[in-house]
């Protein structure tokens, strides 16, 4: 089954050139909810000390004014992303008053839908654009879900390995070509395996039971303000959270980037029924973009996506048939409590080496029935993969989750050390985690909130706040990063004088900007 792993490794190996897949580009996109001190969701506006929502390189928001977005670069090593990122959330902690970040995936103390408020990003076409769009997910989804906060995670190969590689492979397309249809098969090959990230990082078994009414599901009380799924890894990739019944009739391919880029572009321009019945614009304002089953490209919700950097006005689809693929996008790792970050250093070392054994991998076509696989042993992974008796499907057949996990992280060794190169271990030592959770599944973080939980009698909502003002304290007793805070001033009052511009400019009307940006180049 690993064949052409260990082939390639050998190759990689003879030739020297192993180290070439060393130093490859992290980034991180993480999400918080603003909330009250009393742990209500955030009602007031973005601060403008942190700059404009639709113009800051860093600090951004997602669905709602409440959810905070904050962006890495790039970086080569992991520990420059992450001091990144460290120094995003100081930043912010200096520049919200009371407030906290809620220090979990999943949102607490939700009165109704209309206590998210939906961000608002100006009167430019394009911040009128990024604003309806986000009406038409709230009237299509609900609010509830889009309260959700993650950890995306984006990774690229290092470019100096693709011509190299090509030739080990004996592949005599073109390179853009070869390196889409490599990326490709990683992803194809994260999603058979990606339950695993679920099942070592999950870290929300439990959910407010305010959110629950909101999305209408049935869970086991866990008390009168928690719910919980007794062996559950993380309800934020389960039905409740992220996964949405309205996509179902949805088949992306991901057998090749033209047949990815095609099935989206489909589910862009194909009408929906119920969509329709909704309309666009209802007494002058707009309900949604347009009544098709997407709106845009980004509704689809996928844990792994291909990407591309796309230019001003253009669309992700395009970039990515224009000039192929650039990295992927990891979506699938919860915010961890037990870190002032949501996110830590051994952890994204994992998902790096993942990645490589991903890409190394065979990776055959995948036909329906092996998406309906691979997602089905997501789903049961986030509600039941601390049963000891689970078992997943691989290839029709049921195999023990713990069993094939072993195998997965023992067929990772030569990946990391790989990684580590001759003098590091910080791979090697991210795997031993791993394979150590496989035989205690007490460290593994959604039982450490359940523990926590249980042992204590607090409620989700009692831990949740607990955790977010244990952040803020560690975040108000660290020194502040003098220079990357002046760094962040400017950059907040640059990206406000650059919305101001935009917003100076003669705009076309908003119809015919929509239009344009619709239409399918």
């Amino acid at each position: 089954m690993y064949r052409k792993l260990e082939e390639r490794l050998q190759t990689l190996s003879k030739n020297k050139v192993e180290n070439l897949l060393q130093g490859g580009l992290k980034g991180i996109e993480k999400e918080s909810l603003r909330v009250t001190s009393k742990g209500h969701i955030s009602q007031t506006a973005h601060p403008e000390s942190l700059g404009s929502t639709l113009t800051h390189p860093h600090i951004t928001t997602d669905y709602s004014e409440a959810l905070l977005e904050l962006i890495t670069p790039p970086f080569s090593d992991i520990k420059d992303t992450l001091s990144f990122l460290t120094d995003l959330h100081h930043f912010i902690y200096t520049n919200i008053d009371e407030e906290l970040l809620w220090a979990t995936s999943m949102p607490c103390l939700l009165t109704s839908d209309e206590s998210i408020p939906i961000a608002e990003y100006g009167s430019s076409n394009v911040g009128r654009m990024k604003h309806i769009y986000r009406h038409g997910l709230s009237h299509r989804y609900g609010r509830a879900m889009q309260a959700i906060a993650g950890v995306h995670y984006n990774y690229s190969i290092p470019e100096h390995f693709w011509p190299v590689f090509q030739q080990l492979e004996k592949d005599e397309s073109k390179l853009e070509d070869f390196i889409s249809a490599s990326y490709m098969g990683m992803i194809r090959n994260f999603q058979r395996v990606g339950w695993i990230v679920s099942y070592l990082f999950g870290a929300s078994p439990s959910v407010c039971s305010s959110f629950i009414k909101l999305r209408l599901k049935e869970f086991e009380a866990f008390d009168c303000s928690s719910c919980s799924e007794l062996y559950a890894t993380s309800l934020r990739m389960s039905d409740i959270g992220y996964k949405n019944s309205n996509q179902d009739g949805i088949v992306v391919s991901y057998n090749s980037l033209d047949e990815y880029v095609a099935s989206l572009r489909e589910a862009i321009k194909t009408p929906n029924v119920d969509y329709e019945k909704m309309g666009v614009v209802v007494d002058g304002e707009y309900r949604q973009l347009n009544t098709n089953i997407l709106q845009i490209e980004n509704e689809y919700y996928s844990f792994v996506r291909p990407k591309q950097i796309a230019e001003s006005g253009e669309t992700p689809s395009h970039a990515l048939d224009s000039r192929g693929i650039k990295y992927v996008e990891i979506r699938a790792i919860d915010v961890s409590p037990f870190d002032p970050i949501g996110v830590n250093e051994q952890q994204l070392n994992f998902m790096e080496a993942l990645l490589i054994f991903c890409l190394l991998q065979e990776s055959p076509a995948m036909e329906a029935n092996e998406r309906e696989e691979f997602e089905r042993n997501q789903s049961i992974t986030a509600c039941s993969g601390r049963n000891a008796e689970l078992k997943l499907s691989r290839d029709g057949e049921n195999v023990l989750l713990h069993d094939w996990v072993k195998e997965i992280l023992n067929n990772m060794h030569d990946v990391c050390a790989m990684l580590d190169g001759e003098v590091g271990h910080d791979y090697t030592s991210a795997l031993q985690a791993q394979l150590a959770k496989v035989s205690n599944n007490d460290l593994l973080p959604s039982a450490q909130v359940s523990t926590d939980m249980d042992t204590s009698g607090k409620s989700f909502f009692d831990f949740a706040m607990e955790k977010s003002r244990e952040h803020k304290q560690y975040f108000s007793d660290l020194a502040a990063p003098q220079i990357r805070f002046e760094q962040l001033d400017e950059m907040a009052k640059q990206s406000i004088n650059e919305q101001h511009s935009l917003e100076a400019i003669e705009q076309l009307p908003f119809d015919q900007y929509l239009t344009d940006y619709l239409k399918l180049k």
